[in-house]
């Protein structure tokens, strides 16, 4: 491979890491929720959208879900999904899980408690700071805040 060819593939690839986009290409993305939900059909379209391979399982035993995940109630949010070795729970936006995949941190989950307006798929315009949360071990501390 010529040397500017190399340049430019390593260019691309940081731009996308820094944009939000999954570190690796098209990281799927497993994502379970109330066949009802709307506001989680939103959230899934802002993750296709962000070039996540989205794969969608419509549930009737969500608390089922969060238990096996270890996703602490007091952060529970109406979906919860799995990229690799993380869960996300919420309405976390991309760019968010974007960073988390390319930081590889050691932690179990990050979760945007609840459903904020304003969050990807939620209407109305976003009012506050978001507090997104970081699980490791059941236990909770501040991963970061929008």
């Amino acid at each position: 491979m010529k040397r500017r060819t190399l340049l430019i593939a390593i260019t691309a690839s940081t731009l996308l890491t820094a944009c939000g986009r999954p570190a690796e290409a098209k990281a799927k993305v497993i994502v379970y929720k109330s066949a009802s939900c709307g506001c989680c059909s939103g959230w899934v379209e802002h993750m296709k959208n962000a070039g996540y391979d989205v794969e969608t399982h419509n549930v009737s035993n969500l608390p089922d879900i969060k238990k096996k995940y270890h996703i602490p109630s007091t952060v529970e949010s109406c979906h919860t999904a799995v990229i690799g070795d993380y869960v996300i729970e919420g309405h976390v936006p991309s760019e968010v899980v974007g960073r988390l995949l390319a930081q590889r941190p050691k932690l179990d989950a990050i979760a945007l408690p609840r459903m904020p307006a304003g969050s990807p798929g939620m209407p109305g315009s976003k009012n506050g700071t978001w507090t997104i949360y970081a699980i490791t071990d059941g236990k909770l501390s501040v991963f970061e805040k929008l």
